[in-house]
């Protein structure tokens, strides 16, 4: 599914009239219809609904579902937050429709407008259509009075389009925003659905196409949320007669005396990812940990000074370069200074694709180059942050943005981990995950990661691709966990050992996820 912006919204509406000759009229009251039908999901049989509109055309698709569910046997009161003069014409051509039907609607400059604000707490549901995509400024006024009153009421609420209050663009809050229940949006997802307030304002989301022509609909844009077909479709299969080594050989470069199981929970994933050999190098107690817990993995011992790796330790693995052919780098290692000065060095002469991790990022933030071969950073947050030497509150203000700036810095594929992770390269779109769960916040989740992007790109699997599968599978074996052991407690080594379930799934149900 194509995500648009705000922009893009517009247009496509513009199109559809232009190049397909469906008015605009004629999608509003489909628009309404959806919004009825995901409020008869909510409430089925008759109740009280107070249905919030604005001036627009989003306010006009609150009119619409109102006049539906009135005919419907619902008992329906329309609460306006604009003056009747201020209708554009549409909006009007549908307040005049349902005044005729007989529905109650009262302005603000009535008596009885902020009586009415104080009763809602007896309604059913509330259906949100004051402010759409548009809105770029703090609200205020009796916008700003009504969205105060609507989260203070305690009524599940649905929000057309965009709750009220957000910005489509960035999902940051205009001053004041509507906490809903379930969002409805129309044509394509939303960027607000991913990123800052609007990510948990949004509630349960939904996409209604509305009569949008598909071709229209499929349209490239900025970014697409990934899905399983996308995913299933650029998997390696295994063929039978394929032996180890022709399943790739994963480097590991991890671990310190203070973090000794991050190269371990790599190994175990890069495993139940489907590569054919795995090598960790490490010093020798990382080394220890990982033949104790995982026997079919290599061990490449690195030299070593109070418990992290020397700078003369990138010699060693440059002499056996060769045998692999992807290598994850950074989980773990710590950032002393003999740590930058040995990744200083192995990245120089570093041939093989490779995904930078963890605190191989944050040495590159303080100055270290970036090899120069093909490389996926997989940056969390804080992370990013350095990176860009912005604040975390900036980097997660708009992380689209975001991702796009530090792809333009760093010349290379970036993974923005988080909720809807997102993955960006130059001259590509945008990718957003649609798998995972608030369980993997937790230790461990992105080493797990790492082991897997690195076994793609073993498997020949170029960056971008492998980022983006990467992500959707590690959150779809997420969701496993989740399901089996329960939503909070599950742990990276249980996501590890999910992989090759949630493989299955997403291979052999394009609609699993």
């Amino acid at each position: 599914m194509w995500i648009a912006n705000a922009e893009r919204a517009r247009t496509l509406e513009h199109r559809t009239e232009c190049e397909y000759g469906i008015a605009t009229s004629v999608l509003i009251e489909r628009a309404g219809m959806a919004i009825f039908d995901a409020l008869r999901q909510l409430m089925p049989d008759s109740g009280r609904v107070a249905v919030f509109c604005g001036k627009g055309h989003n306010g006009c698709d609150g009119l619409v579902a109102a006049r539906i569910a009135h005919e419907r046997g619902y008992r329906v009161e329309v609460i306006m937050g604009c003056e009747e003069a201020e209708l554009v014409d549409l909006t009007r051509r549908q307040f005049e429709m349902c005044r005729a039907a007989g529905l109650q609607i009262s302005f603000p400059n009535d008596g009885c407008w902020c009586r009415r604000l104080e009763q809602i707490s007896q309604k059913d549901v509330i259906i949100d259509a004051l402010l759409g995509i548009g809105a770029q400024r703090e609200v205020h006024g009796s916008v700003k009075i009504a969205i105060q009153s609507i989260n203070r009421s305690g009524v599940p609420v649905i929000s057309v389009d965009v709750p009220s209050g957000i910005c489509c663009d960035t999902g940051e809050e205009l001053g004041e925003s509507i906490w809903a229940l379930r969002t409805i949006t129309f044509g394509m997802a939303k960027p607000f659905l991913f990123q800052g307030i609007g990510l948990e304002h949004a509630g349960f989301w939904t996409v209604s196409e509305i009569g949008f022509p598909q071709p229209l609909l499929t349209e490239p844009t900025e970014a697409r949320m990934l899905d399983s077909e996308w995913v299933a479709s650029l998997l390696p299969e295994r063929l039978k007669a394929s032996h180890k080594g022709d399943n790739g050989h994963v480097l590991i470069v991890a671990g310190s005396k203070w973090m000794r199981g991050a190269a371990t929970l790599a190994a175990k994933a890069a495993f139940a990812a489907g590569a054919g050999l795995v090598t960790v190098a490490g010093i020798s107690s990382v080394c220890d940990a990982v033949a104790a817990n995982i026997p079919e993995a290599l061990l490449l011992p690195l030299p070593e000074e109070n418990g992290v790796v020397i700078e003369e330790a990138a010699d060693e693995i440059l002499r056996y370069q060769h045998k692999f052919t992807s290598a994850l780098i950074g989980p773990g290692l710590s950032v002393e200074p003999s740590v930058h000065s040995f990744l200083g060095r192995l990245f120089k002469s570093l041939t093989i694709p490779a995904v930078i991790d963890a605190d191989a990022i944050t040495c590159v933030a303080n100055g270290i180059a970036l090899p120069a071969t093909d490389c996926v950073l997989t940056p969390h947050p804080g992370e990013m942050s350095r990176l860009l030497h912005a604040s975390i509150a900036e980097v997660q203000a708009d992380r689209f943005r975001t991702v796009d700036h530090a792809v333009g810095e760093y010349k290379q594929c970036i993974l923005l981990k988080g909720p809807y992770s997102i993955v960006g390269e130059a001259g590509q779109p945008k990718l957003v995950n649609s798998t995972g769960n608030p369980g993997q916040a937790s230790a461990g989740m992105g080493d797990v990661l790492g082991g897997m992007i690195a076994t793609l790109l073993a498997q020949d699997i170029p960056g971008y691709y492998a980022a983006g599968c990467g992500m959707f599978w590690h959150g779809a074996a997420a969701d496993i966990c989740a399901e089996l052991i329960g939503p909070i407690g599950y742990k990276a080594s249980d996501v590890a050992g999910a992989l090759p379930q949630a493989r299955a799934r997403i291979v052999s149900s394009c609609n699993e996820f």
